[in-house]
């Protein structure tokens, strides 16, 4: 068997998600779109193995994926040829072949996500499918103090909509807050996040820039007191960064 890496960009607007499965199944994913080429190329429909997988309407600047084939290729035809056949809001950045052993979800380290604030007085019209516009500058210091309590290990089990079977606990390695020019940008990273849980950190983040939430609420969350969540950060914002091993 041939182990071949490949890191990912995509705009993740029209796709639900990287995959959908269950009740919940759909086609219309970047799974599908990806296995349907390689089999195009190969003849082989090979297991596609994720680093993180992004929910819909996310974006990814670097998502890493493997999959196994029985036949040797060349790793720039792989991309060359994935390119020229994928959907123009999916890039395949580049290929390598790897270690039998490599394995994009259970050998990562670290993912970083970002999310995109738009904070100008009028939404930027070039940025408004990448970008949550805030109306108002939001008190990127008091998200900043809120942003800590995330940091380290905690119980999100508050911060996500995974099945509860799951182990809730994960590890924030940190939570950064940039200002640029009418735009603020928040990045997580963590060992591994639950299904939607960067979304609501960023959700709660929202309201205390907002003024809606005090930066203790965020601690409160973690201890898992009975209070009323914010709602998740629209995706539209949200990139997946990278992917660290």
């Amino acid at each position: 068997m041939y182990n071949y890496k490949a890191v990912l960009q995509y705009d993740g607007s029209r796709y639900d998600g990287w995959q959908r499965m269950g009740g919940d199944s759909s086609s219309n994913t970047i799974e599908v779109k990806i296995s349907e080429i390689i089999k195009k190329m190969t003849g082989e429909q090979p297991d596609i193995y994720v680093g993180c997988r992004t929910e819909k309407g996310v974006h990814a600047l670097g998502q890493v994926i493997n999959f196994k084939l029985n036949s040797e290729h060349k790793d720039y035809d792989i991309r060359n040829y994935l390119n020229r056949y994928l959907p123009r809001d999916i890039a395949v950045i580049g290929v390598e072949a790897v270690d039998e052993r490599f394995h994009s979800q259970l050998n990562a380290k670290a993912k970083t996500y970002e999310y995109r604030l738009d904070t100008g007085n009028v939404a930027d019209v070039f940025k408004r499918k990448y970008c949550y516009h805030t109306f108002e500058k939001p008190d990127v210091e008091a998200m900043r103090k809120a942003a800590k309590s995330f940091e380290g290990k905690h119980d999100f089990k508050l911060f996500t909509t995974a099945k509860r079977s799951k182990s809730t606990i994960k590890n924030i390695e940190a939570v950064s807050i940039e200002e640029r020019d009418n735009q603020v940008v928040i990045s997580v990273t963590a060992s591994d996040f639950l299904h939607n849980m960067a979304r609501y950190m960023i959700g709660m983040l929202l309201d205390v820039g907002n003024g809606l939430r005090s930066p203790e609420t965020v601690q409160a969350a973690l201890d898992c007191k009975d209070i009323t969540m914010s709602i998740p950060a629209e995706s539209y914002g949200l990139f997946l960064k990278e992917i660290r091993y």
